[in-house]
């Protein structure tokens, strides 16, 4: 049985409720997992066995902390089987929900020097009720740009949950 590091910054809880499905399936699967934000992520990575980073996208980027924690852990990262799932809006759309065409996958490979072994990216959510004024006028205002829904009262979950689960498959299957 192995024991898994799932690491997640999420900034309107839809990455945490992506990890949390993610924690049950390899729960399931015999793993054992601990969950924690990136603010209380672990110093050093000695006791798991496999390392998730799970992270959205607020404003159009990743926060500075995930490629810090990333630069001061990287050869432990790299020394047993890893990944990195992104959440992020863009990836509602059929042509950018892949790693190989997400835009914000492409460029935090670019940015890190971590090359992960499984990549995932699923689309996240919109609840403009649920953002403060700055926030649901900043979204709706690149939901027009990009001819999204921009109904104050638009809640549309993005979230492809087969592909949640087929990634946690994939992630079960890498091996220490």
């Amino acid at each position: 049985m192995s024991k898994t590091l799932l690491i997640y910054a999420s900034q309107f809880g839809q990455t945490h409720k992506i990890c949390q499905r993610i924690a049950e399936h390899l729960d399931g699967s015999g793993e054992t997992v601990e969950m924690r934000p990136l603010s209380e992520a672990p110093q050093s990575l000695d006791g798991y066995d496999k390392v998730l980073l799970a992270c959205s996208i607020y404003h159009g980027k990743y926060r500075p902390e995930l490629y810090q924690w990333i630069v001061d852990h990287q050869a432990e990262l790299d020394a047993r089987p890893n990944a990195f799932f992104s959440v992020n809006l863009v990836a509602r759309k059929p042509h950018k929900n892949t790693p190989d065409t997400n835009p914000y996958v492409k460029q935090f490979l670019q940015k890190t020097p971590w090359q992960p072994k499984l990549l995932g990216v699923f689309g996240g959510v919109i609840n403009y009720q649920r953002y403060n004024w700055f926030d649901r006028n900043i979204i709706r205002f690149i939901m027009w740009l990009t001819k999204g829904p921009t109904d104050p009262n638009s809640h549309i979950e993005y979230t492809q949950w087969d592909r949640v689960d087929q990634f946690a498959n994939d992630f079960a299957g890498l091996r220490p």
